[in-house]
C-alpha cells in the first residue's frame, strides 16, 4: 500500500545548509500565460529561513517573466548526496540589492566569473514541502530497464521530427536526470523525478510507473505535462506535450508523453526550438 507524502509547511532547520552549496540540482516549475508548465533549472535556488526561498537571475527566461503573471511554483532540490526536497511555494517579490544580493555574487561561480554574476534575487514563501526524501534508486533502475526494452512498441513509425537528434539522445542517456511537472488541481505546478523517462523517438516519450508510481498513476489522460532532461555536464533540454495514459507494450505498463513543443534553456539564448519559429529581419538599431 502506498503512502501519501506527508505535508509540511517549513523546512527542518537542520535542513538549511544542504541547500547552499551550488553543486546541487535547483529545478523551478512555474505556469506560463496559457496554463502550462514550464521548468527551470535554478542552481542558485536555497531556502534563506525554514518558511521562505530565494534563488538568484543572471540570465533571462521564460521562468522570470512567468512569475510575475502567475506566482504559483513547485520546486525540487537535490544534492550531490541523491537527498532531495520538493514542494510548492509562492513567488512574492525580487531585490536587485542587499545581502541576498551581495552574499549571491560572492559565491565562487559568480564571484570568480567573468561575464556574468547574479543581477536580481527573487523571494518565495513556502506553502507546501514534503521533509527530506531519498531517491528510490532500485526502483529507479527497474523502471529504466522495463522503459528500455518495451519503448520502441509505442514509436509512431516515421514522423515528422520533432527533436533534435542531440535532444532525443539525451533522453535516452540512462545517466540523465528527467523531471516530470504538471499543474495541480490546486494551481501549483508540481514536479515528479522521472529519471526512467525516456525517447521512444523524436516526437514521444515513455516511462515505466514502477518509480513514483503513486504520484504518475494519478496524472489524468490528456494533461498537459512538461518533461526537463539534465546531464550531469548542466546540459538540459525541456519539452511539453500531451500524457496520452498508460498502455502495456511487450508487457510492461509504460506512460506516453505525445510531444508538441521544445525548447532550449540554456544560455547565453533561451528560445523554442519546436515548433519552429520563423526569423524576423532587425529593422530597428
Amino acid at each position: 500500500m502506498k503512502t501519501k507524502k506527508k505535508i509540511l509547511t517549513r523546512f527542518d532547520e537542520s535542513d538549511l545548509k544542504e541547500f547552499e552549496p551550488e553543486a546541487k540540482v535547483g529545478l523551478i516549475s512555474t505556469v506560463n500565460r496559457d496554463g502550462l508548465p514550464h521548468i527551470t533549472l535554478i542552481t542558485a535556488l536555497q531556502a534563506k529561513t525554514p518558511e521562505g526561498l530565494i534563488w538568484g537571475q543572471f540570465s533571462e527566461g521564460q521562468s522570470k517573466q512567468n512569475v510575475k503573471s502567475n506566482p504559483k511554483t513547485g520546486f525540487l532540490i537535490m544534492t550531490l548526496s541523491r537527498s532531495l526536497w520538493r514542494g510548492k511555494a509562492l513567488w512574492t517579490h525580487q531585490e536587485t540589492t542587499g545581502e541576498d544580493y551581495t552574499m549571491f555574487n560572492n559565491k565562487p561561480m559568480f564571484r570568480y566569473n567573468a561575464y556574468f554574476g547574479i543581477h536580481t534575487v527573487h523571494y518565495m514563501d513556502l506553502v507546501e514541502t514534503y521533509g527530506r526524501e531519498s531517491l528510490p534508486m532500485a526502483r529507479i533502475i527497474i523502471a529504466s530497464l522495463l522503459t528500455k526494452m518495451a519503448k520502441s512498441r509505442a514509436r509512431k513509425g516515421k514522423p515528422e521530427r520533432i527533436m533534435k537528434v542531440w535532444a532525443e539522445g539525451l533522453f535516452n542517456r540512462l545517466d540523465s536526470l528527467k523531471f516530470l511537472s504538471f499543474i495541480d488541481s490546486d494551481g501549483f505546478p508540481v514536479i515528479v523525478p522521472l529519471i526512467q523517462c525516456q525517447a521512444a523517438d523524436s516526437t514521444k516519450l515513455a516511462f515505466s510507473p514502477l518509480a513514483y508510481s503513486r504520484e504518475v498513476k494519478s496524472l489524468q489522460k490528456g494533461t498537459n505535462v512538461a518533461v526537463f532532461g539534465l546531464t550531469l555536464d548542466m546540459e538540459d533540454v525541456l519539452v511539453r506535450g500531451v500524457f496520452t495514459g498508460f498502455e502495456r507494450y511487450r508487457n510492461a505498463s509504460l506512460g506516453v508523453v505525445d510531444i508538441d513543443w521544445v525548447y532550449n534553456s540554456m544560455p547565453p539564448k533561451p528560445g523554442q526550438i519546436y515548433p519552429e519559429v520563423e526569423l524576423s529581419p532587425v529593422i530597428n538599431f
